[in-house]
């Protein structure tokens, strides 16, 4: 990772419990010198309203939601809370990354049929672009949503990323968002599938060249087959879903935890340069391991993030 520096952020996996919780990961975050921090929406705190917490709490750090679903949340009240949270953080600091989360929890708990959702993510996709646009306006009739919507809000626009992964995914990413952000995606597939189409489509849209986010698990460690007995049963359950076994497949591994990037610092950091020249344009790092494994992980990256 030499030829240019990549921004580093940590993903904060699970959501902490509390407030108080999350505002001290992104301590860990910044007095690491990470340049970002991460959250994903999961069944606990809502992502947006703690990350806006963290804006007031712990100033400089860039923060990031990864990702909210578009199931359960119209977009305007998304957008407003997107933009809420980029006016309590200030310029440049936070990006909205959203995406469709998956059939086991479209369906029940969101009454959201899971078959069609890219129309529906479409739609919602459209309509958040607009709202967070220059004009801060959405007006369209979808088959999914409808809104003719004006917001009154000065703040400069939060970045926008969405999840994607397939091609027509990419494709909606490149034209209407800043770029993506890809979970257990190995290098092979983002080099061949998602970077060429996602550039394709901001081009073709006459939009800037995209971000890369790549999250993907992370454990520097002498002890390679203990941190994979670690690593392993954490990525056990996004593994078993549909979407990855393909990308397991596309990428041409067995195991998922083949995809984590464990072994000594060189090891990590030879990873790390597959992933940057395949076009990764920032990391997104899930730090596994013992707290004597996370700890020497995130003096790794804080060292990337300050050279």
């Amino acid at each position: 990772m030499t030829e240019h520096r990549i921004p580093i952020g940590l993903f904060a996996a699970g959501m902490p419990p509390t407030v108080d919780a999350a505002v001290g990961i992104a301590r860990t975050a910044a007095d690491a010198g990470l340049d970002a921090l991460w959250f994903p929406q999961t069944a606990g705190l809502d992502a947006l309203t703690a990350l806006a917490v963290i804006a007031r709490e712990v100033p400089g750090i860039r923060l990031g939601t990864g990702v909210v679903p578009i199931q359960g949340r119209h977009p305007v009240p998304l957008a407003m809370q997107a933009l809420t949270v980029a006016d309590t953080a200030g310029p440049g600091r936070f990006t909205l990354g959203v995406g469709v989360t998956h059939a086991s929890m479209s369906e029940p708990w969101f009454g959201v049929p899971f078959r069609g959702i890219v129309d529906v993510c479409t739609e919602v996709v459209e309509t958040l672009a607009g709202l967070l646009g220059p004009e801060r306006r959405s007006d369209i009739d979808g088959a999914h949503v409808t809104s003719h919507a004006t917001l009154a809000s000065p703040t400069p626009p939060p970045g926008f990323v969405l999840a994607a992964l397939g091609p027509r995914m990419l494709e909606l990413a490149g034209r209407c968002t800043d770029g993506t952000i890809t979970w257990m995606t190995g290098p092979t597939l983002v080099g061949r599938d998602i970077v060429p189409r996602l550039e394709a489509a901001a081009e073709a849209a006459g939009r800037d060249a995209p971000r890369v986010i790549v999250g993907i698990q992370v454990c520097v460690t002498d002890d390679v087959a203990g941190g994979r007995e670690r690593v392993a049963p954490r990525m056990g359950m996004s593994a078993a879903l549909p979407i990855y076994q393909r990308q397991l497949a596309a990428e041409g591994v067995t195991e998922p935890v083949d995809l984590a990037l464990i072994g000594s610092e060189d090891h990590v950091l030879e990873r790390l340069e597959r992933f940057r020249a395949a076009g990764m344009t920032e990391l997104c790092a899930h730090v596994l391991g013992t707290d004597e494994e996370r700890a020497r992980t995130l003096t790794l990256l804080g060292r990337l993030a300050r050279s």
